[in-house]
């Protein structure tokens, strides 16, 4: 019996539904990603699977003793106590059982997760009090585990260690989450929350983005379709008196059908439109830093660094919380004086700093008055735009605009930051922690717009994929004042390490010296893998062939006309053949790859 099922769940909170006609199974043993758009209402359906909220409509049957334990976006203000208090309180089950978790799995769990269990709740920063409750909820060890954000506010080691714990975990479990990362390693199956309705994806990340973008342009193309037809019918009903004396009223119903199925419509929202106002190139040297020392008290925060930083670098800098991450940054870009040695910067610098904590907005001001002053007309680059209009691009309504920032969301205030920052010209962008709280496809436009900057980028992310895609260099804060720089992003730094953790120089392409053992392989590829070896490039082919119909077929907005089961089905054998693929696709390079190697 599933763990939890819903039925038919619709909800609205005073507005358009944020759920309509939702059905869901979750059995044991899955992990479940729900991905979104900010907005599209993943919280409000992990709260009603938690029980803090009833359907407006609908049924939901869930499995009789369940335990269930939640992270919740925003911090309870009803906690008190010492973080191991707060991590052992009995949280909102559906049926608890009355037990705390131990004493020892809270304590291991909290120090895992870089938290003192002695510490003052209510002292603790917001992030400090989400790692307790997350601390909580994975110490109870429940049957289904709900968990919003559980990477906001962690850093990379604390990150890994929660995808570690999550993947060993006997606990259901569904996520929210940005961290495309976590995302690839962890998710058995994806949820997309659109526009009112779930959609199931049963595959891997990547294959998740081909398909829905696949799916979107099919949406799209039959809209157009559609859209042309009502067009000639609305053409066909205002024609003369003659013809409309005469018309059929069959047909007539069938454009009043026509008419109310466009009007109910929710379209695709507008992508975010991103676009960094550049001035003029700054020298070719930004940063010289020489032997410089750094500390707070008697807390050594840099020592003895010497780095470069070239026009066009994109710098990445990564640390666990509390290393010194911001304060490298403000020492880098002038802002503190260190205790030792010079930092020098560059000519004609034009900077545009992203503060993690936000400090720049204005409380007190709207939306639209942070970002232009009061203006109504922005002076950019490309020419002057309406503050609206740019707004505009950056998602925000005119509601939104003229509403105080007190009221946004997270992501709402990390876009408004954005769209301040860019329409600020520069040639040196400082971007501290600007990934949390956005949603995916803003993460990626995000990326786009930083591949493309001509300037120079300095930026302190925990979000590994982001890093990856956008950073040509790494330094990383490795304790004891160390700052230690690194080609590449965070997955060669990762490489790196590892191989200095085992006594392994990283592979190289190039091979370097030293004695060769005697080379006592066999000269080639036995015969039965020989053979396989050639029929491999046929069943590729062929899958490629069937999986290609099968995805024209899922595309096809008509067959979501049938069966949920039919559906249901042929999403599976799609499943099941990529997974076949990609399996067929390895044992080919794992074959091709030793016959080289045996040639050498």
């Amino acid at each position: 019996m599933a763990l939890l099922t819903l039925k038919d769940i619709s909800l609205a909170l005073g507005g358009p539904h944020l759920m309509a006609g939702v059905d869901l199974r979750i059995e044991k043993g899955e992990r479940i990603c729900l991905i979104g758009r900010n907005g599209e209402g993943k919280t409000t359906l992990l709260r009603l699977m938690g029980g803090e909220l009833s359907p407006d409509s609908g049924e939901m049957i869930r499995l009789p003793g369940m335990r269930v334990a939640t992270l919740p976006q925003s911090v309870p203000a009803d906690r008190s106590g010492s973080a191991l208090d707060v991590a052992r309180e009995p949280g909102p089950d559906v049926a608890p059982d009355g037990d705390a978790p131990a004493e020892h799995v809270a304590t291991r769990t909290l120090t895992m997760l870089g938290m003192d269990p002695t510490a003052d709740f209510s002292s603790l920063s917001t992030g400090g009090r989400r790692r307790v409750l997350l601390a909580g909820a994975l110490a109870r060890e429940p049957d289904l585990l709900l968990l919003d954000e559980p990477t906001n506010h962690l850093d990379i080691a604390a990150i890994s260690w929660l995808e570690d714990h999550l993947a060993r975990s006997h606990s259901t479990m569904m996520f929210v989450t940005h961290d495309r990362a976590m995302v690839r390693r962890l998710a058995t199956r994806i949820l997309e929350l659109d526009r009112g309705r779930l959609f199931d994806w049963p595959s891997d990340y990547d294959t998740f983005v081909k398909r829905r973008d696949e799916a979107l342009e099919a949406e799209a193309s039959a809209n157009a379709e559609f859209d042309k037809r009502l067009a000639r019918e609305e053409v066909w009903i205002r024609r003369g008196v003659r013809e409309r004396r005469t018309r059929n009223e069959g047909r007539v119903r069938r454009l009043q059908e026509m008419r109310e199925i466009h009007g109910s419509r929710r379209n695709v929202p507008g992508r975010v439109r991103m676009k960094a106002e550049e001035s003029g190139r700054s020298g070719k040297r930004v940063i010289e830093a020489r032997g410089v020392d750094f500390a707070w008290g008697d807390n050594r925060i840099i020592r003895d660094l010497d780095i470069d930083v070239m026009r066009g670098d994109r710098v990445g800098i990564i640390g666990p919380n509390g290393s010194g991450k911001t304060t490298l940054l403000r020492l880098l870009l002038g802002e503190i004086v260190p205790d030792h040695g010079e930092i020098k910067l560059g000519t004609g610098l034009r900077e545009a700093y992203f503060d993690q904590r936000r400090e720049v907005l204005d409380e007190n001001a709207t939306v639209r008055e942070n970002v232009a002053d009061g203006a109504d007309t922005m002076h950019l680059g490309s020419g002057d735009r309406h503050v609206m209009s740019y707004l505009q691009d950056f998602l925000f309504t005119p509601d939104r605009a003229h509403a105080p920032i007190t009221a946004l969301s997270g992501g709402e205030r990390n876009r408004l930051l954005l769209a301040r920052i860019f329409a600020k010209p520069s040639n040196l962008m400082v971007l501290d922690e600007p990934t949390n709280d956005l949603d995916i496809e803003t993460l990626e436009l995000l990326e786009e717009l930083l591949l493309d900057y001509n300037g120079t980028v300095l930026v302190v992310s925990h979000d590994r994929a982001f890093l990856d895609n956008v950073v040509t260099s790494t330094l990383a804060l490795e304790g004891d004042g160390r700052v230690v720089e690194y080609a590449g992003g965070h997955s060669d730094w990762e490489r790196v390490r590892a191989a200095a953790a085992s006594g392994r120089e990283p592979r190289r392409r190039e091979g370097g010296g030293g004695r060769k053992r005697p080379d006592r392989r066999p000269k080639d590829l036995t015969w039965k893998e020989e053979r396989e070896l050639e029929t491999l490039p046929g069943r590729i082919e062929d899958l490629e062939l069937e999986l290609s119909g099968l995805q024209q077929e899922l595309s096809d907005p008509e067959l979501y006309r049938k069966e949920g089961s039919f559906v249901a089905a042929r999403k599976a054998e799609l499943a099941a053949k990529e997974a076949d693929l990609a399996s067929t696709y390895a044992r080919w390079e794992e074959l091709e790859s030793k016959r080289d190697l045996l040639r050498e």
